[in-house]
């Protein structure tokens, strides 16, 4: 009896060993393959392009800060002209944030070692009519662009308030320049100012009516409301 009890642990003990083993082939097999139910990897093709369009943006980039920095002074004595000193004042921080923005992308940069290049995309968003593809990395970038586009009207539009001066979001300098907290990297510049200004157009009218429409504040910082911004950026999964 005890010899039957022992053969049946040890057919037993090789049924277990047997599944687990099949079992972790199958999960070596699914991670050996990366990417199954999901987006496919970036091929070197595709991440050498990537590579490209970043030296490109932040080319270009640089020298479009060179030139806003540039333009500031006639902008703010422009302002200083129509005795628009809120507006003077709010101008000043902002051609100060654009300065420190240009400090930071001085700095050289690895793009073969940046994770974003690897990222497959997984979004889907339009502009103008134009479905484009991004990353995670390109979709935060589009959401940090629409509420610094608002955080950045609001104080334009509560200047413009305070000077009693008529409501026009499209002529303050920042909704124009419109790239506030770009870095050059992951999307076109054209696609992050189309976006920060859509924040920019909501922020300045609730700054300018004094109210929270589009938008809350907590301790003198103000935030796009998380539905609206959904519903301007409209971002799909790709499946």
């Amino acid at each position: 009896m005890q010899r039957i009890h022992v053969v049946a642990a040890v057919v037993m003990a090789l049924a277990v060993s047997t599944s687990a083993a099949r079992a972790q082939g199958e999960h070596g097999r699914g991670r050996g393959r990366g990417h199954e139910g999901g987006p496919p990897p970036v091929s070197a093709e595709d991440q050498q392009r990537r590579i490209h369009d970043e030296q490109q943006r932040m080319t270009d980039y640089r020298r479009h800060l060179d030139d806003e920095v540039r333009n500031q002074q006639q902008r703010e004595a422009q302002l200083q002209a129509q005795r628009r000193q809120a507006q003077y004042r709010a101008q000043q921080e902002y051609a100060a944030q654009l300065a420190r923005q240009q400090e930071q992308i001085r700095a050289e940069r690895d793009y073969a070692r940046e994770s974003y290049i690897t990222a497959p995309h997984i979004y889907r968003f339009r502009v103008g009519g134009v479905y484009r593809e991004t990353n995670q990395y390109g979709a935060d970038l589009l959401r940090q662009a629409i509420n610094y586009g608002y955080r950045e009207g609001y104080r334009a539009g509560e200047a413009d308030r305070r000077d009693r001066w008529r409501f026009d979001y499209a002529n303050s300098p920042a909704y124009l320049e419109a790239t506030f907290g770009y870095t050059g990297s992951f999307i076109d510049q054209a696609d992050y100012s189309y976006y920060f200004r859509q924040g920019f157009q909501r922020g300045y009218e609730d700054g300018y009516y004094s109210r929270l429409r589009y938008g809350s504040a907590a301790n003198g910082t103000y935030s796009i409301l998380a539905n609206v911004l959904g519903g301007i950026l409209q971002l799909t999964t790709i499946h």
